[in-house]
């Protein structure tokens, strides 16, 4: 079983706030998840294929283009923006 001073500490690192009568509490939560973590050490996963997503499905991209606009089309969409420099949208800093 984790100590005080370990729940403590894991406390600390997780920036929570324990109070005193929490502590015991948490020691018999965390070691036992630690103990069911140990028993899930002993199982032999050698056959077992890793995976990334439980569905396995991954990520699906398009392709990125430049969409071509006329000279009338740029103008028209610019106009509503407050301010413009060298033909784009000028923002304010973000950082």
């Amino acid at each position: 079983m984790l100590s005080k001073e370990e729940i403590k500490s894991i406390a600390s690192l997780a920036r929570i706030g324990l109070k005193e009568e929490d502590i015991e509490r948490y020691q018999k939560d965390i070691s036992g998840i630690l103990d069911y973590f140990k028993k899930m050490e002993e199982l032999d996963t050698d056959k077992v294929e890793p995976i990334g997503h439980i569905a396995g499905t991954t990520n699906v991209y398009r392709q990125d283009f430049k969409n071509e606009s006329s000279e009338k089309e740029l103008e028209s969409l610019l106009k509503n923006a407050p301010e413009i420099k060298d033909g784009a949208v000028k923002v304010k800093s973000v950082l």
